[in-house]
């Protein structure tokens, strides 16, 4: 099958990327590269262009004719979002609908929305449900919100059959240490705690420690990014089996605190590094756990990684790399 991807080139639609071409698919990437990496591509041919370059995209999608899309394509730095809303809702809503636009003057198939548990904001009850509430607390969620509902527009209006698949805490690496995340500035908590590891950051701080949860801090279900590849692939295979447009929560259903998981990256990697402590960043939830029983009920999905440990240990893995491969790039 021909497929595109949007934003293949960056840490989940990579790791998507390369399952696709494990597969057997066809795949093309649709990347501007301002995240992502060229080398993180490992199947199929990479098209370096932006979003917001409809004709470009129209022409891609004149040779190519995607019979399915995956869009990963977005900004996805929750205080950053905060910051710079605009940013945010040109480069993921109105790209977005550009996107959904040319999918349905070319007739694709099947729509695999990257969403995120940020749509719910400060849910009233963990583990969370799709049935839950959407309210957003950040421009980030905001924007998800917003391609979601389109999607479920167009959906009714056009007949586009699609998933969107709410992300909680996405974390790990290729097993094989080829990909992984990669960002020189990142963001994500377990990322940032095996830099402090490998003497990269000089520290770890924690982001406010007075939250209403057993050690204050905040609590998140963690996925590891081989397991939601293959949610990716089980989601484009039942909507080319006739499945109606769904939402699915991507998580384990269970949360661990930022200090249970520091605890446990000095424990995978043996090093006791710094640790200071902060005030709260904007935008951040207490508690965001996922309620997975019905992607695993409708899609048959059984996670291989089930545990915090085997998540930090394929990431440490990849960082112990990291330099060489951006050395070589």
């Amino acid at each position: 099958m021909r497929i595109l991807v949007t934003g293949g080139a960056g840490y989940v639609g990579s790791h998507v990327v390369k399952l696709l071409g494990e597969r057997g698919h066809q795949v093309l990437t649709y990347d501007n590269l301002s995240t992502g990496h060229r080398w993180a591509v490992l199947y199929g041919e990479l098209v370096e262009a932006d979003l917001g370059e409809e004709g470009k995209l129209e022409e891609v999608f004149q040779v190519f004719r995607p019979e399915a899309v995956m869009h990963f394509a977005a900004s996805v730095v929750v205080p950053e979002s905060v910051r710079e809303p605009l940013k945010y809702y040109r480069n993921n809503v109105e790209n977005a609908f550009k996107l959904i636009g040319v999918c349905l003057r070319f007739g694709v198939k099947a729509f695999v929305f990257s969403s995120s548990a940020a749509v719910y904001g400060v849910p009233e009850e963990v583990p969370v449900k799709e049935e839950a509430p959407l309210r957003p607390i950040n421009p980030y969620g905001s924007s998800k919100v917003m391609v979601e509902q389109a999607l479920e527009d167009c959906s009714r209006a056009y007949g586009l059959p699609y998933v969107s698949l709410r992300y909680f805490n996405v974390a790990g690496a290729d097993p094989e240490a080829r990909i992984g995340q990669a960002s020189r500035e990142p963001t994500h908590l377990i990322t940032r705690a095996l830099k402090a590891a490998a003497g990269r950051l000089p520290r770890i701080e924690i982001y406010g420690t007075d939250y209403p949860t057993p050690d204050g801090t905040c609590i998140r279900d963690y996925i590891h990014v081989e397991d939601l590849a293959e949610v990716h692939l089980l989601s484009l295979e039942y909507l080319l089996d006739g499945g109606r447009s769904r939402v699915y929560n991507c998580g384990y259903g269970r949360g661990h605190s930022v200090r249970e998981v520091i605890e446990e990256v000095k424990r995978v990697t043996g090093v006791d590094f710094s640790v200071v402590e902060g005030p709260r960043r904007p935008g951040d939830p207490p508690e965001l756990v996922a309620d997975p029983s019905r992607i695993k009920a409708e899609l048959g999905w059984s996670p291989r990684y089930g545990d915090l440990g085997s998540i930090i240990e394929t990431a440490w893995r990849w960082e112990r790399r990291l330099e060489d491969v951006l050395r070589e790039a």
